[in-house]
C-alpha cells in the first residue's frame, strides 16, 4: 500500500506511527509539542483520535457503563474517561497544518460516520480503525467508501472476525488496506503478544501487517519488524510523569528515538539470504588457521605431527589438506614459521 507517495509493506522501511491519543492533556500546545516531537524522533506519522465522548457512549451511572477491575481505568465512567481523552476536533485542522509544514504525515482513527466526514473535509492522507471498532462493519464500510489507504487494529478479533471486516471493507471498494495484529491490554504483557501471528495476518489477507503495541518499552516492536511487521503504532507522550489516562503504557522521547533508530539497524542487519564474504569480512580471512611448519625441517625430512600444525594466521596451505601432507617430505630446508605451500613438498 501507498500513503501520501510513502510504499509500505516487504521490502520498505517499517512505517512507524506515533499516536498522541489522550497525551495532550487537552492543552492544544502540548499536542503541538508531541508532533513536533514525533518528526524530531524519527517517526513518519502521527495519529490523532477522532471521537467525542457523546459519539462513543452516553452519559449513564447504570453499571455497565462503569469500567470494572483489570485496566488503568477501573472504576472510572466511560463518558467521563472519553471526555477527557479525546482531541478536541476545532485542533485537528490546526495540528494537521503543523504536520504538513514540518514534514510528517498526519492522520486519525474515526470513530463514526461525521469523524470521517470531518477527517476527509481535512484531507488526511489514510484513515486508521481501531480494534474495538472492527466489528462495526457500517464504519469499516463508510472509511472504505473514502478510497484512502485504511490500517486496521485487529485487537481483540476472531479470525472469523477479521475476514468480516477485511470482506467489507473489499466489498465497499476498499483497496488498500494494511492490517495490525494488537493485544488490546493497557500495558500488553509481552508473553500475550504472540508476534509470530504478524506474517500469518499478512498473508492469510494478502495485505501488509504489522504491530500496534502496548507493551511497556520497545523491544516487542524491534522483535515485530525481525519478524516481518511493515507498520509499528505506538503510544507517544511527553513525559510518562504527567497523568493522562495512556501515558502509563506511552513512549517518552528518547525512547522513541531509540525505538526508531533499533529498528532502523534491524532492517538494515535482516538483509536477504546470502552466503557470500562481505567486503569486511574478506579483511578477516587472513586470520582463519592454516598449515604451518613449526619446527626447522630439512631437506627429505618427512612431514609430522611435531614439525606440522594448524595454527593461525591463514597464509598456509587448506587445513583439509593435513592428511595428504603428513608422510611427505621437504623440497628444501624450511624455517620454523614458514606457511606451507605446494613448492615445499615432494
Amino acid at each position: 500500500m501507498e500513503i501520501a507517495g510513502r510504499r509500505i509493506g516487504a521490502g520498505h522501511p517499517a512505517f512507524i506511527i506515533a499516536e498522541i491519543s489522550a497525551n495532550h492533556g487537552q492543552d492544544y500546545e502540548q499536542a503541538a509539542r508531541l508532533v513536533r516531537l514525533a518528526k524530531e524522533c524519527g517517526a513518519d506519522a502521527v495519529k490523532l483520535q477522532t471521537y467525542t465522548a457523546d459519539t462513543l457512549t452516553i452519559k449513564s451511572d447504570q453499571p455497565w457503563f462503569q469500567i470494572g477491575a483489570g485496566t488503568l481505568w477501573a472504576g472510572r465512567q466511560l463518558h467521563e474517561l472519553y471526555g477527557e481523552a479525546y482531541t478536541p476536533w476545532e485542533w485537528q485542522p490546526r495540528l494537521k497544518a503543523l504536520a504538513d509544514q514540518i514534514g510528517i504525515l498526519l492522520f486519525s482513527t474515526p470513530f463514526d460516520a461525521t469523524a470521517v466526514d470531518f477527517l476527509e473535509a481535512m484531507e488526511v492522507p489514510a484513515h486508521k480503525i481501531a480494534s474495538f471498532e472492527l466489528v462495526d462493519l457500517p464504519l469499516v464500510r463508510r472509511v472504505a467508501a473514502t478510497g484512502k489507504p485504511v490500517i486496521m487494529s485487529t485487537g481483540m478479533a476472531s479470525l472469523a472476525e477479521i475476514h468480516d471486516a477485511v470482506t467489507a471493507f473489499r466489498e465497499a471498494g476498499g483497496r488498500q488496506l494494511a492490517l495490525l495484529k494488537c493485544t488490546s491490554a493497557y500495558p500488553s504483557p509481552p508473553e500475550e503478544m504472540n508476534l509470530r501471528t504478524i506474517p500469518h495476518l499478512g498473508e492469510a489477507f494478502g495485505v501488509p501487517a504489522g504491530l500496534s503495541d502496548h507493551t511497556l518499552g520497545y523491544a516487542v516492536p524491534v522483535a515485530a519488524v525481525a519478524l516481518g511487521a511493515c507498520i509499528v503504532e505506538k503510544h507517544f507522550t511527553e513525559s510518562r510523569a504527567v497523568p493522562g489516562p495512556d501515558s502509563a503504557f506511552s513512549l517518552e522521547p528518547a525512547e522513541l528515538k531509540a525505538m526508531v533508530d533499533a529498528i532502523r539497524v534491524t532492517e538494515r542487519a535482516l538483509g536477504s539470504v546470502s552466503y557470500t564474504v562481505t567486503e569486511k569480512e574478506g579483511a578477516s580471512r587472513i586470520f582463519r588457521r592454516s598449515l604451518f611448519v613449526v619446527a626447522d625441517v630439512r631437506a627429505g625430512e618427512l612431514f609430522t605431527a611435531q614439525n606440522l600444525r594448524s595454527i593461525r594466521p591463514g597464509f598456509g596451505l587448506p587445513v583439509k589438506q593435513l592428511p595428504e601432507v603428513l608422510g611427505r617430505r621437504a623440497a628444501r630446508d624450511i624455517v620454523r614459521g614458514t606457511p606451507l605451500s605446494w613448492d615445499l613438498i615432494v
